[in-house]
């Protein structure tokens, strides 16, 4: 299986039997619960401590993903307001065979909102976005 190296997913699973739907294909469902998972972890990159969904949009299935898919979800940065976050969250699949191409199966935007522990929107504290895996400062 041939992966990027440039980029580094937020998130990366191995979907099994128990997440398809009737049809014998992942359950969308899934692969939504997945990139919300995968835009709260970007938010995070860009200042946000803890955050709700406010809305997902365009969400887009282009292909099905099939059980055994190594599938990656990769976040990226759309908009930063004062207490929202706006991400896009692309999602690509891979068969677990050797030399296989990923291949585009969704993308989505999703609207998070910056909360305090008591769930009242605060400010995102504006700092240099880090990359995936460097420690907090």
């Amino acid at each position: 299986m041939t992966l990027p190296e440039q980029r580094q997913p937020a998130i990366r699973v191995t979907l099994l039997p128990r997440d398809t739907n009737p049809h014998g294909t992942i359950f969308g469902g899934v692969i939504l619960s997945y990139i919300d998972q995968a835009g709260a972890i970007e938010t995070r990159l860009h200042g946000a401590d803890r955050v709700v969904t406010v809305a997902m949009e365009k969400v887009v299935f282009h292909a099905p993903v099939y059980v055994g898919d190594l599938v990656s979800f990769y976040g990226e940065l759309v908009r930063l307001g004062r207490t929202s976050i706006t991400v896009k969250v692309v999602v690509e699949a891979a068969p677990p065979s050797a030399g296989a191409t990923p291949r585009r199966v969704t993308e989505a935007e999703i609207t998070y909102v910056n909360v305090d522990p008591t769930g009242k929107p605060v400010p995102v504290r504006r700092t240099t976005p880090r990359a995936r895996g460097t420690a907090r400062p």
